[in-house]
């Protein structure tokens, strides 16, 4: 009698996977490295990894509904005649006009002003539409210096010197010819239709020498007004966090690999960077080592979406957070209502990251005139306002639970971690025990 092993289920493999596979069919195909948005895909230590520890019998919580908590944060209160004063601390990051359209602009700034919030340029400018709408605007100081002008400088509230970028750090922008329309083209002076790519740094300065005089035109430029802000990508945040400061930086802003309204390739999206959850923390201990903890404050950004993450994130010592992605969800981008139009671009709602080459079907990454149309800035301005309202709530349900009156009065000692890799990172003890990995050489 002859005997016959059994069929075996085909395996795939975890470093080949399918998309894997399709994207090296692509490369084949093309020649041609993948554009995108949308941030890091891969899985990443996140604020998901952190629980919250509420009170109990060692620690006395408050009523939601009697007992207040306070949620507003002043920004730039170490040098600036005029800083900052927020309701939330919950601020939406630069997204350009170009890569965005005129009326997502508008709703950007709509929205953040009936939530008490700052909104913020982004390359290429700074839009009518815009600065008309926001009261608190901040002017984003790139490397590529399009659409900028002194006269915007000074209307600006505050102005943020971008150094790095959480998709990116270490690379340039992308905006590819299709969303160069005429009033792009004005406001950059580059030719219409022609692809661009920004600069990956500062023309003028090369460190923080140069820097520290930079920032100090920017101060004189504004009569000493405005607080300055420098924006880093999470790459090394303690010493650019500490060299941001002794450059006389009033606000720093560290934002991780899970940021990514910004196009780019996407094997530097992937793999160049930390995330975000890796950052807080030197950061955090760069300015304590300075002895300038909550005298600069501390923007977070990349990958926050509710309120737990904005009370983790503050927990961890952190002044407020900034939203990108978010917020354009809250507009209405990647709505399943255009599913179909999603589709014939050959992708889905969901995972629609092709924000760069102006087709989006919602009207807000586009310089489409008619797809631009359906975004109504009012409504839409309206959902955003309604989504960082309910990110607040969120947030200051958590921080009473801890027993505390303030969202900055939350602190390391409020959470544990769910892993080994997101205590490291954090700081803080693995659920059920008092270990921090690499703490004490442990």
């Amino acid at each position: 009698m002859t005997y016959r092993n059994p069929p075996t289920t085909p395996r795939r493999s975890a470093t080949f996977d399918d998309y894997t596979l399709s994207e090296i069919r692509r490369a084949a195909a093309t020649g041609i490295y993948d554009i995108r948005g949308g941030g890091a895909k891969r899985k990443l230590p996140h604020f998901d990894d952190l629980l919250v520890l509420g009170a109990s019998i060692s620690r006395y919580p408050l009523e939601g509904y009697r007992e207040r908590c306070d949620t507003n944060v002043v920004l730039g209160s170490r040098h600036a005649k005029k800083p900052i004063e927020l309701k939330i601390p919950i601020t939406i990051a630069g997204m350009s006009f170009g890569s965005l359209s005129g009326p997502a602009k508008e709703a950007l700034g709509r929205g953040a002003t009936l939530a008490g919030t700052s909104t913020t340029t982004g390359d290429g400018g700074m839009t009518e539409e815009e600065r008309g709408h926001s009261k608190t605007l901040v002017y984003q100081y790139l490397p590529s210096r399009y659409g900028m002008n002194p006269r915007d400088l000074r209307r600006a509230d505050a102005i943020e010197v971008v150094v790095g970028q959480g998709a990116k750090p270490g690379g340039g922008g992308m905006l590819l010819g299709q969303k160069i329309s005429d009033r792009v083209a004005e406001m950059r002076t580059l030719p219409k239709g022609i692809d661009q790519r920004s600069a990956s740094r500062h023309p003028d300065w090369t460190g923080p020498d140069d820097l520290e005089i930079k920032i100090l035109e920017l101060r004189e430029i504004t009569d000493w007004e405005k607080p300055i802000y420098v924006k880093v990508g999470g790459a090394r945040p303690y010493y650019d966090t500490a060299l941001a400061v002794k450059a006389g930086a009033d606000v720093v802003v560290v934002d991780g690999m899970q940021g990514g309204t910004a196009a780019t390739q996407e094997v530097f999206i992937e793999n160049v960077g930390q995330p975000t959850l890796a950052c807080i923390r030197p950061a955090v201990q760069a300015l304590q080592d300075l002895g300038m903890h909550r005298k600069v404050q501390l923007i977070v950004s990349g990958g926050i979406r509710n309120g737990a993450d904005v009370a983790k994130a503050l927990a961890l010592g952190v002044d407020a957070v900034s939203i990108g992605t978010a917020a354009l969800v809250a507009l209405g981008d990647n709505d399943p209502r255009w599913e179909a139009e999603y589709n014939e671009l050959g992708t889905t709602a969901g995972a629609y990251d092709d924000w760069h080459e102006g087709r989006d079907p919602a009207g807000i990454t586009t310089q489409d005139p008619e797809l631009m149309k359906r975004v109504d800035p009012i409504a839409a301005g309206r959902r955003l306002a309604n989504y960082l309202k309910v990110m607040t709530l969120e947030a200051q349900t958590i921080a009473r639970a801890c027993g505390k009156n303030s969202l900055h009065n939350l602190e390391p000692e409020d959470l544990v971690a769910l892993t080994i890799e997101a205590a490291a990172m954090a700081g803080v003890p693995l659920a059920g025990t008092n270990w921090i990995p690499g703490k004490n050489g442990f």
